[in-house]
């Protein structure tokens, strides 16, 4: 078990990959700057991080590194500092292995830089974090998931990511034809774990299944719609949901 002192302050926005998935508008610029509602994606992605009370979030940056980091230096809440990827790109895994003597010892919120979603009737902005934070038990836990209903999730799902029993532990959807879960994006996750990860690229995947077969990857159902934006129509159909809320 990995051992755990404080509250969660830090993140880590994950906004180093290429998005080739969104071409041809991440051809002049990086995907978190893709503009959906009128403002960058990363833009709602560290409103939220605000919100729910984060001080300082890490952002990776690769691909067209330059214009992301000249925008996200501009923010005064949450404090952003970079971790620069320009040399390799390194993954969900590799990029916050970089990262760890920026990330610290007690958990941290990773965030993809392209997850957005509706608040649930009532919800202020951040709610869904600050749900997330309040679910996390690191006695139990060694990463929490934020789930989206994949029957409610906009944009392409997929056949789902996991299956969630009743106490929260997750499952990989195996050879099922569907799973009801969606990965939204947003975990919590104990920073140490990284670092036991290979050196170079590698995906956070590759933690979950270890957490899995120990039995401590849990996940926590967000209140609202999530958003799958990874293609430009994916976009157009997000917006489109939006706007006719």
């Amino acid at each position: 078990m990995l051992e755990v002192t404080g509250k969660i302050k830090r993140a880590m926005v994950m906004a180093a990959g290429k998005g080739t998935r969104m071409q041809p508008l991440t051809d002049t610029m990086p995907k978190p700057l893709v503009p959906f509602m009128g403002r960058p994606l990363i833009d709602h992605v560290l409103d939220r991080l605000s919100e729910a009370g984060i001080e300082e979030v890490i952002v990776n940056s690769h691909h067209f590194a330059d214009m992301l980091e000249a925008h996200v230096l501009k923010r005064i809440h949450p404090r952003v500092i970079l971790s620069d990827e320009r040399a390799e790109l390194l993954d969900t895994g590799g990029g916050a292995k970089k990262a760890l003597p920026l990330l610290g010892d007690d958990p941290v919120i990773t965030f993809n830089s392209d997850s957005v979603w509706v608040e649930g009737d009532g919800n202020s902005a951040g709610q869904n974090i600050r749900n997330l934070i309040d679910a996390f038990d690191p006695a139990r836990m060694d990463a929490l998931l934020m789930i989206a209903d994949a029957a409610t999730t906009i944009g392409y799902v997929g056949r789902g990511d996991f299956h969630m029993d009743a106490e929260g532990r997750l499952a990989r959807r195996g050879e099922a034809a569907m799973a009801p879960c969606m990965f939204a994006g947003v975990q919590i996750i104990k920073p140490a774990l990284f670092a036991g990860g290979p050196d170079g690229a590698f995906s956070t995947n590759l933690l979950w299944d270890q957490l899995i077969a120990s039995g401590r990857l849990f996940g926590h159902r967000m209140r609202g719609t999530w958003m799958h934006v990874g293609t430009p129509e994916d976009l157009i159909k997000a917006e489109t949901f939006v706007r006719a809320l």
